[in-house]
């Protein structure tokens, strides 16, 4: 593992699916990225919609507040977004909801490669979730990806974070099959 290839800021607008096959995954409709290394690997190898950002994380542990900023530069700066949260405490695990786990427990992304429709496993802990306050929001990375703007009070949840590995792709489909 290389540090300066391996950790990066990532910001992603992201769906739930079921493939063809019944396998549940991920589909990354963007990914937002610091390193413009891994941008272009994952752009080539899982031919995955990355975008190279400038990023930036600001934290003031003395009122649990952090700021994380996304700017688009490449291959199309079209968005950005700005999210302020206070963090709250942990969720003890009982507290979880399906829900919460349907939103976080995905261990899989699928992709449209040029060899056809794949299935890729992801190898993570649960993520550690805690309670969060939103105090700011100015996004349009959910309309860049030709989403209408989002509706309603968003769900809030924060975490430190976890390690991800990302496997080998798996079962190609046939290209017209998408999943749900």
């Amino acid at each position: 593992e290389l540090p300066w290839a391996s950790h990066f800021w990532e910001t992603n607008v992201r769906t739930y699916v079921t493939g063809p096959d019944g396998r549940t995954g991920v589909w990354f409709l963007s990914l937002d990225a610091s390193r413009f290394a891994a941008v272009a690997a994952a752009r080539v190898a899982y031919s995955l919609p990355y975008f190279w950002s400038r990023m930036r994380l600001v934290e003031r542990p003395s009122d649990r507040v952090i700021l994380y900023a996304t700017e688009r530069r490449w291959p199309k700066p079209d968005g950005h977004s700005l999210v302020q949260v206070r963090v709250g405490e942990a969720f003890e695990a009982d507290e979880l909801t399906e829900r919460d786990h349907y939103f976080t427990a995905r261990f899989a992304l699928w992709a449209r490669t040029r060899r056809g429709l794949r299935w890729t496993p992801a190898d993570h802990a649960p993520w550690p979730l805690h309670r969060a306050e939103l105090l700011r929001l100015d996004d349009s990375l959910v309309t860049a990806a030709g989403l209408p703007a989002p509706e309603g009070d968003p769900v809030i949840h924060h975490s430190p974070g976890v390690a991800v590995r990302i496997g080998r792709d798996r079962f190609p489909l046939h290209a017209g099959k998408t999943p749900d």
